[in-house]
């Protein structure tokens, strides 16, 4: 009888990596093991290539990952991009005036002369945005713009607003049954959050593509936050770590360990058969 051909697909923030954003050396020796010995995995995240990558610099894998919920699946070795969403400028020109209505300056992921660029307006920076980007000061990608004609230059692909409350929640609602939208507050800064990408850039869409490219029979999924809850749900098996929110835990085959307690190493060391 053939053996299933299983594609193991794991969040970062909060499931793969533990609170000091960082994957142990047990959790890269487990999954690095398993890989020699022909486990399929990857990891479907947020975060860009340029912040992703040296997260997971202790894992050795050459599979394609996906990246920006979804918004592209990546080469892991060369970072040619096999999958890409974008904006349309009618899309962009919708958003901002949406987004310009409740006040809210996001920070812009777009490609500019076929270099991948964030922008943000330095004169219009919310507190949380103005901290966000303080952290990324040796990035190559960062475009600061005084001329907010110029904040939504280029092809856009992802908009990160970072904001009070209850502006979020406003634009949120205007702009949900259109764009795939993400409100959520963030693990690590307790910072309000609403990420908008293209409709059809989700972190479900992404994995049945790359599941199809490798030509898998089954998906088990890994997860912690309202983001990876599309992904469960087109998912073979899910499994929420302990630290997960509830909604997902919901949506979950079952719940295991937590992030800091190893809690993906350890049921693919228990439950991968190879």
């Amino acid at each position: 009888m053939k053996k299933d051909k299983i594609l193991y697909v794991s969040d970062l923030d909060g499931t793969l990596l533990n609170s000091n954003q960082n994957i142990s050396v047990y959790t890269a020796d487990i999954i690095n093991g398993l890989v020699k010995k022909g486990m399929i995995f990857t990891y479907a995240t947020a975060r860009s290539t340029y912040t992703a990558f040296p997260k997971t610099s202790k894992i050795k894998g050459e599979l394609p990952i996906i990246i920006y919920n979804g918004v592209f699946i990546v080469n892991n070795e060369t970072g040619e991009k096999l999958l890409s969403y974008y904006f349309s400028r009618e899309e962009t020109n919708e958003i901002k005036n949406t987004l310009e209505c409740d006040g809210v300056y996001p920070i812009v992921y777009s490609t500019i002369d076929n270099r991948e660029r964030f922008s943000y307006g330095i004169n219009n920076m919310s507190e949380g945005i103005r901290e966000f980007t303080s952290t990324r000061e040796n990035d190559e990608r960062k475009n600061e713009i005084t001329d907010l004609e110029h904040l939504y230059d280029g092809e856009n692909f992802y908009y990160t607003c970072i904001d009070d409350k209850e502006k979020l929640l406003s634009a949120f609602n205007k702009l949900k049954r259109k764009y795939r939208c993400i409100f959520s507050r963030d693990i690590y800064s307790g910072d309000y959050w609403l990420e908008i990408m293209p409709q059809e850039a989700t972190k479900a869409n992404a994995v049945l593509k790359l599941k199809e490219m490798l030509g898998c029979d089954k998906v088990i999924t890994f997860g912690d936050n309202l983001n990876d809850i599309e992904m469960f749900k087109i998912s073979d098996e899910c499994y929420a770590v302990e630290n997960a929110v509830d909604k997902l835990k919901e949506c979950a085959t079952a719940v295991i360990g937590s992030n800091n307690d190893e809690g993906v190493a350890k049921w693919l060391m228990e439950n991968v058969k190879l």
